[in-house]
């Protein structure tokens, strides 16, 4: 594990990878992060007419953070950070993201988030580690400076560096110039890169994620009458045959905040969407469907029922835009054209380089029959490609975190990130000179 040398020891990079529905941390050098938790926080709010102390205490046990200030009718807030406190059921608990659209946009939750994770997580001094972040390809120029400027200011880092999520997945299959598919949780984006560089002018993004396969899947449910009750609503529950009402006792929890509820209505329909959905290996039809094997699915409160074409038809939609619902089809783009399009966005002599080399990442790529269909497109079409993706399931959701691991472990990494010297003489624009 290697990050360079500071005061002649060598010291290990810390390496962190926002996503809009998890975030990474761990050290350059490792497999796999040490944490990956979700890009959410509780938040209780408690008003009292005066508060005596101010301080930031973390507890160890349940992961939450209490913030006290000193005046009048002020509050107290309580930050829930770990993944079981988050989850678990509190009254007038409120569940934030502190990010939107794929970037950073709550900094004070942020940095909340930062502190549990550096001594928590990572059980470290951040003053004493540089500090890698990955960043989506159109994270915008006020973003990227104010966060090389709350590492050096805040956390007084030695080393701070911002690479592209897209380049960093190509690292970690050890390529420097392809065509990145990232399939996240709210785009997914086709992102170009030659000689380590993205080709900005060629990115191509389509809101076609995961988000919009759960509510997909929750319209499918609605329509067939389908009740989701998530788990901390059944306080128990009886077996019942398939198809037959739940039989199950309620549990009742008073003053739930609706962000709550929305936070854990997510969990149950990435579930269901996880264990359920499957892509078919060429173009949807339904008399081939109808004779596949149905699956079956209990519900958290106990009701079971098979699924079959349905299965099939909400991520068909990633490849055929007919299938899409309540959205305008001609203001997006299907995944395979989501591709060519960027590409035919790039210099004719590289095209073909770029068809050659289709890397796939994300977790939405990860839905059953994803990398089948992907090719059976591409195998009718008259272009040479070549497609590939890491080997599991958890280098593909991490492989950005992975590439930044491979980057920062690497002897040479310290002559490429900032120092704090650096940023002392020029400021935070340093980060635009720097990292490109």
């Amino acid at each position: 594990m290697s990050g360079g040398i500071i005061g002649g020891d060598e010291v290990g990079a810390m390496v962190i990878d926002v996503g809009s529905y998890t975030t990474r941390a761990g050290y350059a050098g490792e497999d796999m992060p040490k944490a990956d938790f979700p890009s959410y926080v509780g938040i209780i709010e408690e008003y009292a007419d005066k508060v005596e102390s101010m301080d930031i205490s973390t507890n160890a046990t349940n992961g939450e953070i209490i913030k006290s200030s000193e005046a009048e009718n002020k509050s107290n807030k309580k930050y829930y950070l770990d993944p079981l406190s988050l989850r678990t059921p509190k009254p007038h608990m409120q569940v934030q993201s502190y990010v939107k659209d794929g970037l950073i946009e709550d900094w004070d939750l942020f940095e909340k988030v930062l502190d549990y994770t550096f001594s928590k997580h990572l059980r470290c001094d951040p003053s004493n580690h540089p500090i890698l972040f990955t960043e989506p390809v159109m994270n915008p120029k006020q973003k990227r400076e104010k966060l090389c400027e709350l590492i050096f200011e805040k956390y007084q880092a030695p080393g701070f560096y911002l690479s592209k999520n897209a380049v960093l997945s190509a690292f970690a299959s050890s390529r420097t110039s392809g065509l990145v598919l990232d399939c996240g949780a709210v785009h997914t984006t086709a992102v170009p890169i030659h000689d380590g560089y993205v080709l900005n002018k060629a990115v191509a993004q389509s809101p076609l994620g995961g988000e919009f396969i759960l509510t997909q899947s929750k319209q499918l449910l609605d329509e067939m009458n389908v009740e989701l009750v998530p788990y901390y609503q059944v306080k128990s529950k009886e077996t019942v045959k398939q198809n037959e009402p739940a039989r199950f006792i309620r549990k009742e929890i008073n003053d739930l905040t609706d962000s709550y509820k929305r936070f854990m209505l997510k969990e149950t329909l990435l579930d269901f969407s996880t264990h359920v959905l499957q892509v078919s290996d060429s173009t949807y039809n339904e008399h081939e469907i109808s004779v596949l094997p149905r699956i079956s699915y209990e519900f958290p409160n106990g009701y079971n029922t098979d699924f079959g074409e349905q299965r099939f038809k909400i991520p068909e939609a990633l490849f055929n835009r007919s299938f899409l619902k309540g959205v305008n089809q001609n203001a997006l783009l299907d995944v395979v054209h989501l591709i060519t399009s960027s590409i035919n966005m790039c210099d004719a002599e590289l095209r073909s380089g770029f068809f050659s080399n289709i890397m796939v990442v994300g977790g939405n790529s990860l839905l059953i029959g994803f990398m089948d269909r992907l090719n059976y497109e591409f195998n009718h079409m008259n272009y040479k490609t070549k497609i590939s993706a890491p080997p599991s399931a958890a280098e593909r959701r991490f492989s950005s975190w992975v590439g930044g691991s491979i980057l920062g472990s690497l002897g040479t990494f310290h002559q490429l990130w900032i120092s704090k010297q650096e940023y002392e003489e020029t400021g935070r624009v340093i980060v635009d000179k720097k990292c490109v």
